[in-house]
């Protein structure tokens, strides 16, 4: 597995996959005990995996307690991610819930604990909660950081303009800590074409991508499957369906890639995302969340597909969204602006966007 810089924004090396630990417990009624947690943790670690990522309430506190566990004396020979901002269980006080300095403190101590560590490499923003001033967040962040706790932070799921406004602020207070978003991502869910990956790639920050199978969707097991594995569980909100003619092309059209290149649906999707990930002028790693060994491998399996350019393409195509106003509508008017002289102004000066 090859390492990449995160981000412009900071040195920190991570491997091309994150590891999710998201099934590591069971306490949500699915995911891996302790001894299958452990084998998929090392099959990771031998195939060059480095990055982990979890958050305070995967498992309702299971999984970072396993993560410390299995970590151990090795803790330092991982980059080690977790999040804040939903409540370890659904029954937490008010004031363990949300991204105030007061709860941001208090679970990242608690995450410390139960990873038996004394530092988090990367702090992750779970949510917005609607209420928490940016300004309040990056000054929390900053006082974790000064402090030792965390060496890096990031905003997950968090809409364009807010991350844009955090780093600005950040840049203007001197609190550079901020350096990676985090979004769902995948063939079947690409609107963060539209102003995350653009807005990442202006501001030097890097990308990590959950879901990246779209709960399973890409893998075609729902196809014909009569229930099972997520469908049945209280994480099925994270499952893509078919439920319009453009997601049923889409899994048609994997499911005749996989079958001309003699590799399943998922190793065929993980190689579209590595190869659209390259082609980005920012850093984008997979979070795969591997529930069995023979899972992982599934995601491994991709390393050794090389899709064609024509097979890239119609992959591409198929799950194409449209970008909205103002990018669509704005290409059209450069083109009334521009007309014929389109041409000498781009052998002038470049490709006018």
């Amino acid at each position: 597995m090859r390492h990449l810089t995160l981000s412009r924004r900071s040195g920190m090396r991570v491997s091309e996959y994150a590891l999710g630990a998201g099934n590591f417990g069971t306490r949500w009624g699915t995911g891996a005990d302790p001894d299958t947690s452990r084998a998929i943790l090392d099959r990771f670690a031998e195939a060059g995996g480095t990055f982990i990522d979890t958050a305070n309430s995967y498992q309702f506190g299971e999984s970072e307690e396993i993560l410390g566990a299995l970590l151990g004396k090795n803790r330092d020979e991982f980059v080690l991610a977790t999040k804040f901002t939903n409540p370890v269980t659904p029954d937490a006080s008010i004031l363990a819930k949300g991204n105030s300095r007061k709860t941001m403190t208090r679970t990242v101590e608690d995450s410390l604990r139960r990873l038996d560590t004394d530092y988090l490499d990367l702090l992750w923003v779970h949510f917005p909660d609607s209420v928490t001033p940016t300004e309040e967040i990056m000054h929390g962040l900053d006082a974790l950081a000064t402090s030792g706790k965390i060496l890096h932070a990031g905003f997950s799921n968090f809409p364009a303009w807010r991350v844009s406004r955090a780093v600005t602020y950040g840049e203007l207070r001197g609190i550079p800590w901020l350096v990676a978003i985090q979004t769902e991502y995948s063939l079947a869910e690409r609107t963060a074409d539209r102003d995350l990956f653009p807005m990442a790639e202006a501001l030097g920050l890097g990308t990590t991508i959950w879901s990246p199978l779209a709960g399973g969707f890409l893998t075609g097991k729902y196809r014909t499957a009569n229930g099972g594995g997520r469908a049945d569980t209280a994480l099925k909100h994270l499952l893509h369906n078919e439920q319009d003619a453009h997601r049923k092309a889409l899994l048609d059209t994997v499911l005749a890639v996989a079958d001309e290149q003699g590799a399943t649906a998922a190793e065929v999707s993980m190689a579209w995302l590595r190869e659209h990930s390259a082609r980005l002028a920012t850093t984008s790693i997979p979070i795969i969340g591997p529930r069995t060994v023979a899972q992982l491998d599934d995601y491994l399996g991709a390393f050794d597909v090389t899709l064609t350019p024509g097979q890239f393409e119609r992959l591409t195509a198929a799950s194409d969204v449209p970008l909205g106003q103002p990018h669509e509508r704005g290409a059209t008017q450069l083109d009334t602006l521009l007309g014929p002289d389109r041409a000498r102004f781009e052998a002038a000066s470049g490709p006018v966007a």
